[in-house]
């Protein structure tokens, strides 16, 4: 057990992920509630660097936990990879009486929640990503709104795939993970999902698949494909070249980051936000905050970024079954 924790600061770090409001507001009022002062950091560590750091109490998260973004901000820090940098923020930290900081973000937020906590800065990590690509935890913030917003915009585009008997390529957000692909490929009932863990690059495959379904009526094609693969467009171009089909490509793109996060985003935030200042509270630091096998627990962020998530195998055969 360290010092007594008084002052706790919370930022928002990296992309930004519907729900990261719920779990600022659930960081503040936790805290508020344990007799514990709240420092807002903007604009992630690039704002701490600035020493943008203001005084949070209850009234100031009053109507957000239905707002979509952060109402902290965010930005890219390349320069907190740095030592020098990392050493500065420490000393910010100190400087305005910060004894701890949740940090909420993906895993490039929590490598800086390493360097803080080797600084002598206790830090808790909470995932904020749409990727779902934290290994520790089964849900991260953001994915499940972000993924309902993809499922809805394809079941749209279907419909008009379907009137003009067209293939579409739809791509989804995800950089190197495929989650929100595979689950927009199950629940879309999608004929064929690309995914940066799993593709082969054959195309050829692709455009005997396409012609093969069209010699059984099939009168219209949906394929998923994610971030990390990209290049929709000129796919659709080779695709239509190779097949005869009409292919078009749609890149839904940051209208998933964007948006009222879901019930359970708000709740799974606001549960992660409200853990994360009790374990704070209790001298832990250098934690993640995780959901695992339906609890909410927390992991060493040092053991948690030396895993690798994979995609689920079963969840990935049986999009190619269920697709037939």
């Amino acid at each position: 057990m360290g010092n007594e924790i008084k002052t706790i600061g919370v930022l928002t770090s990296g992309g930004d992920a519907p729900g990261m409001n719920a779990a600022i507001r659930a960081v503040v009022r936790q805290a508020i509630s344990n007799g514990k002062k709240v420092k807002g950091i903007k604009r992630g560590y690039a704002g701490l660097l600035a020493e943008e750091i203001i005084d949070m109490e209850a009234k100031d998260v009053s109507d957000t936990i239905q707002r979509g973004g952060t109402i902290l901000q965010t930005a890219r820090c390349p320069e907190f990879k740095e030592l020098k940098y990392q050493i500065k923020a420490a000393e910010i930290c100190r400087k305005h009486g910060i004894d701890g900081i949740v940090i909420i973000g993906g895993d490039g937020s929590f490598r800086g929640a390493q360097a803080l906590a080797a600084q002598g800065i206790n830090t808790i990590g909470i995932p904020g990503t749409i990727d779902l690509d934290i290994v520790c935890t089964d849900y991260t913030i953001g994915f499940d709104t972000a993924v309902n917003t993809a499922m809805e915009a394809i079941d749209r585009i279907r419909d008009t795939s379907t009137s003009h008997e067209r293939c579409s390529i739809i791509e989804v957000m995800g950089r190197s993970a495929g989650y929100i692909a595979l689950w927009c490929a199950i629940a879309n009932g999608a004929e064929k999902v690309l995914l940066p863990e799993k593709y082969d690059y054959d195309e050829q495959k692709i455009v005997d698949n396409i012609i093969n379904n069209r010699k059984m009526g099939k009168k219209h094609y949906i394929i998923i494909n994610a971030e990390g693969i990209g290049h929709s467009a000129s796919l659709a171009r080779r695709i239509e070249a190779a097949t005869g089909m009409e292919t078009r490509a749609t890149i839904l793109g940051h209208m998933q980051r964007g948006g009222r996060p879901t019930c359970k985003d708000r709740v799974f935030a606001s549960t992660m936000g409200a853990y994360a200042v009790d374990i704070l509270c209790e001298g832990k630091s250098k934690r993640i905050v995780s959901y695992r096998e339906g609890q909410f627990v927390d992991d060493d962020i040092d053991e948690a970024l030396a895993m690798e998530k994979t995609i689920s195998e079963y969840q990935y055969k049986i999009a190619r079954n269920l697709a037939i």
